[in-house]
């Protein structure tokens, strides 16, 4: 098992991801609107999004990601009310990882967080691109989906069900031990509205 280092661009946040392995966690290209949008906001779309605006992601456990350095510095947003909590670091808006909530054990880091010079040999290969109808242009991935394959679903949601029963929501760092997130997140259709 590897672990893998966490570093914001400028590198004032810095942290850890343990026991890696390609099995350990799931690696996806999503290219729905949000994740682009979540990109555009930060003005980060430029090194986040592929060329047919694909977002790289393995998703852990959330209590496999520690923060070392700059905690203070991770922030949230919601795209809508509802929406996943996406991180992202305030002194140069790095985009972190995608959460649901405290009590499911997911974490989706993006891989602008993470120092892997050889993605492929630590986290496995890609084994799925969804969303791809938001793509821009013609995507050219070898395979890719519209929706979420049912076997990559089925695969994500075991794993969710296995860390949740192995306690692995916590200790995390992205909520507090009562639930609430560490950094409480603004909504980006609220504040567009108040424009």
């Amino acid at each position: 098992m590897t672990t893998v280092n966490l570093e914001c661009k400028c590198g004032e946040v810095k942290g850890t991801a343990t026991d890696i392995t390609p099995s350990s966690g799931t690696r996806v290209v999503c290219c729905c609107s949000d994740c682009q949008a979540f990109a555009v906001h930060l003005e980060r779309d430029g090194d986040t999004l592929d060329k047919s605006g694909g977002t790289e992601i393995f998703q852990v456990s959330q209590s496999q990601v520690t923060i070392q350095q700059g905690h203070d510095k991770l922030q949230s947003l919601r795209l809508t009310d509802t929406g996943l909590l996406r991180w992202y670091t305030s002194c140069c808006n790095t985009p972190v990882g995608n959460t649901i909530n405290a009590r499911l054990p997911f974490v989706g880091i993006i891989h602008t967080f993470m120092k892997v010079p050889k993605r492929g040999s630590v986290l496995g290969p890609v084994r799925a691109v969804v969303q791809t109808q938001y793509a821009k242009g013609t995507p050219d991935y070898p395979k890719h989906s519209r929706k979420f394959p049912i076997g990559i679903t089925l695969r994500i949601v075991r794993k969710m069900v296995v860390w949740k029963s192995q306690g692995k929501h916590t200790p995390s760092v992205f909520f507090s031990d009562d639930g609430v997130p560490t950094a409480a997140p603004i909504v980006l259709t609220q504040n567009n509205n108040d424009t």
